[in-house]
């Protein structure tokens, strides 16, 4: 299992995807206005996803 770095990019829950802000000892938590379509799936702007439940898609937005 590889644990997110801020600013990575990661995939959870169904293909649901977010920018990492600040990672804790179990869990990061994500920015889910990097997703286009945040606005039409009426989401939270922040959420709390455990290590366990996601895969790092970009190493970094900035990359």
């Amino acid at each position: 299992m590889k644990i997110a770095d801020v600013g990575n990019v990661i995939e959870f829950k169904d293909g649901l995807r977010g920018v990492v802000e600040k990672v804790n000892e179990n869990s990061v938590i994500v920015d889910l206005t990097y997703m286009d379509n945040y606005r039409e799936l009426e989401l939270e702007e922040k959420t709390v996803v455990n290590h366990k439940n996601y895969t790092v898609i970009k190493e970094s937005i900035n990359a």
